[in-house]
């Protein structure tokens, strides 16, 4: 693909429609429409984007037996989804600031340790350029307070109800509520989704997932 052009097609308070124009390697012209936070994008570099647009937070408490889960209504699908604890970094802040404050404003929890941060995250790949950079780390209680209590953050607007999960609430709820695609992945993960019981599509017989992983062929070789 051959980027050719990018044109404005309309400005709203949050997000910018953007029509791309691309050459493929036919020589066809393939016009792809996508949405961005930026106002004005008129290069490839600014297409890339390679500043964060956001934060999200992957955390435990500190025994590291739970996970910190948001459950928030999602105006955009009209229901309520499980997502990690986040949002968009402000100007001027760093990625650890960021962090910090919006996790006090979803959960009233403290911060108290980074362990990693993970850069260039895609947020909407299919959708938008919108990038956001990963922080794991541990959250407890803030000066005073106990890490059970959590903050009430309803407002005009969002509805959020933060918890703690451990593995096994973590691994019902996969089975049974939507989850942001992102959190479902890591938290299947997390919680050893291969523990999980199963239904098999082809014979109904409830299994362990991991009976189900198909075997390599008999003489094959480890890639």
């Amino acid at each position: 693909m051959k980027l050719k052009k990018i044109r404005k097609v309309m400005e709203g308070k949050f997000l910018t429609r953007y029509d791309i124009e691309y050459e493929t390697s036919d020589g066809r012209e393939k016009i792809y429409e996508m949405v961005g936070r930026q106002r004005e994008m008129n290069t490839a570099e600014e297409l890339e984007n390679r500043q964060a647009d956001s934060v999200i937070l992957i955390l435990t408490d500190e025994a590291g037996e739970r996970i910190l889960l948001c459950r928030e209504f999602r105006m955009a699908m009209n229901h309520w989804t499980y997502n990690f604890p986040g949002g968009l970094i402000d100007p001027g802040e760093t990625v650890q600031v960021s962090a910090a404050r919006e996790l006090m404003e979803e959960t009233g929890l403290k911060l108290l340790r980074v362990d990693d941060v993970l850069e260039q995250s895609c947020n909407a790949i299919g959708l938008s350029n919108e990038k956001g950079t990963l922080v794991f780390g541990i959250a407890g209680a803030a000066d005073g307070g106990s890490a059970d209590i959590f903050r009430n953050h309803t407002t005009y607007d969002e509805e959020i109800e933060p918890g703690w999960y451990t593995r096994e609430e973590v691994r019902k709820l996969l089975r049974t509520e939507p989850f942001d695609a992102r959190t479902q992945a890591y938290c299947y993960l997390w919680a050893g989704g291969n523990q999980a019981t199963v239904k098999a599509p082809d014979d109904g017989v409830r299994r362990d997932a991991a009976e189900r992983v198909p075997q390599a062929p008999s003489g094959a070789e480890d890639v």
